[in-house]
Order: structure tokens, then C-alpha cells, then sequence
């Protein structure tokens, strides 16, 4: 265990941290770039390096998503703090975002990410699905088939 609280860290770093977002724009919203900050809010529930539990989801290099999650009771040792699982391209949907949600929220792991984390699996097999082209516009009427 950590010998200071998670509450105390957050208080620290809530103004200035590496991965934190500031617009000036757009009401300031504030954002995060944390890996294991699936909703990318600048937030206390959200912020992965604060939490001993926090997941993180990130597309895999040949396809499919990759799971992150830190190791409750390793927060003394960052090396071997991380548990990845990869789910390839090839594995259906359906099945990845039930094994995330399985690995999530019904291990008692953070019940409160679960819907967060089959969001953030959703869009990133979103994005990786080749893009159809657009059929050719028709031609209507006699006039625009004679041009």
C-alpha cells in the first residue's frame, strides 16, 4: 500500500499534472490525457494515476483493443503495477465488450467503469472498421443522362 492516501494525491495534483487538459474556450472545460482515464474527464473518479483501481483502454497495433489495469496492491512497485489484456481483431464484438464488462465490473473490480468501458471499446472497433465509399451518384431524368 501506498503511504499516502489517494485523497491527498488528487488534492496536490487536481491543478497541475502531466496529463491534464486546460481550454480556455468552450466554457474551460478541463480534460485528461491519462491512458487509464477511460472517459478522458479531468476528474477524481476518472483519474488513473490516483485510484490504486483504474482500467484504461487503448487500441492494439494489429487491430482489436487492449485492456489496462492496475494491480490493487502494487502501488509501490510501477513496473509490475499493469494487467493487459488483448482482444484481437478476429474475436466478435459482442464478446470482447462482454468479457471487458465481465473484467470490469462483475470481478468487483470498479462496477462504476463498466458502462465507460464498453463505450471506449466500442468506438476504438468503431474507428478500426475499413470505410465504405460512397456509391456514384445516378443520373435522373432524360436531360442529365444526355449531358
Amino acid at each position: 500500500m501506498s503511504n499516502i492516501s489517494a485523497d491527498l494525491i488528487w488534492e496536490i495534483t487536481r491543478k497541475q499534472n502531466a496529463f491534464l487538459v486546460k481550454r480556455t474556450y468552450g466554457g474551460a472545460a478541463q480534460f485528461s490525457r491519462d491512458p487509464l482515464n477511460l472517459t478522458n474527464i479531468h476528474s477524481r473518479t476518472h483519474a488513473g494515476f490516483v485510484n490504486d483501481k483504474a482500467v484504461g483502454i487503448v487500441p492494439n497495433e494489429k487491430g482489436g483493443v487492449q485492456v489496462i489495469s492496475k494491480k490493487p496492491g502494487s502501488a509501490n512497485k510501477p513496473a509490475t503495477g499493469l494487467y493487459k489484456v488483448t482482444y484481437g481483431k478476429n474475436k466478435s464484438s459482442r464478446k470482447t465488450y462482454k468479457s471487458i464488462a465481465s473484467q470490469v465490473a462483475k470481478s468487483g473490480y470498479r462496477g462504476d467503469l463498466r458502462q465507460a468501458a464498453v463505450a471506449r471499446a466500442s468506438a476504438i472497433r468503431r474507428s478500426q472498421r475499413p470505410v465504405k465509399e460512397d456509391p456514384p451518384k445516378k443520373t435522373r431524368g432524360k436531360h442529365a443522362a444526355a449531358n
